[in-house]
């Protein structure tokens, strides 16, 4: 039996909490296990092919810079660019909008992403937490500029032209005859079928999560070390 202070309190704690989170109670199956934050609950519903650590970082991430967050994409370093490895969640309707091939810098690495900068000319891909800006037509078609949170990890994003576009060497043909995506300088290429709509789905101020267990990475984010557990407790 429930007691009615304890009724009281439970509906006190959900009527604080954010719009979207509040929706995904309402149409999540399952209540979070202990110690996992509603949006990582969330995000494992709905993208139960990535990695769990690619998953609650995203959700550590996000919980930090901005609860209140409508929509998130996060691309999973760890796996292999021949699968499947970006995600991009609907947070407020609770739906998984694409699940996509994305490419890795030429720097990185060859079928898996290995080595991560902020550098300037180094071709490699960096991690971390970045905010969506505007869309754009440049020398790769429809692009999205980021900006990059993060300060020594991805903080030169946007000096280095790291943007989201599409790309004719990232497609299951291109995997049937090398064995992994073509490469880009940097840049989280995707197919052009979807350019467009993935861009459109992320742009201006919205949130792009890239992860790998990079340890460097996890001892310098900015966002997976902010300790703030304020809006932890709300997401």
């Amino acid at each position: 039996m429930m007691f009615p202070f304890k009724i009281a309190a439970l509906l006190i704690s959900f009527s604080t909490l954010p719009a979207h989170a509040s929706n995904f109670f309402a149409n999540s199956a399952t209540a979070p296990p202990s110690g996992t934050s509603p949006l990582h609950h969330q995000l494992k519903q709905l993208a139960p092919q990535a990695t769990a650590d690619a998953l609650r970082m995203a959700a550590q991430a996000l919980n930090c810079a901005d609860p209140n967050a409508e929509r998130l994409a996060v691309i999973d370093y760890s796996l292999p660019s021949s699968e499947p490895r970006m995600w991009v969640f609907d947070l407020e309707q609770h739906e998984l909008l694409f699940e996509e091939l994305v490419s890795h810098g030429q720097g990185s690495g060859d079928a898996l992403a290995e080595e991560f900068s902020n550098t300037p000319d180094s071709h490699q891909s960096s991690l971390g937490l970045f905010r969506t800006m505007n869309s754009y037509y440049g020398s790769n078609g429809y692009s999205l500029r980021l900006e990059g949170l993060e300060p020594t990890v991805n903080d030169l994003a946007f000096e280095r032209a790291i943007v989201i576009h599409g790309a004719d060497y990232v497609s299951e043909d291109f995997i049937t005859q090398t064995g992994r995506l073509g490469r880009s300088h940097g840049c989280p290429a995707v197919r052009t079928d979807v350019t467009y709509p993935l861009i459109d789905s992320i742009k201006e101020e919205q949130y792009v999560f890239a992860y790998s267990p990079d340890p460097v990475f996890l001892a310098e984010s900015t966002y997976l070390n902010c300790n703030n557990d304020a809006q932890m407790a709300q997401r």
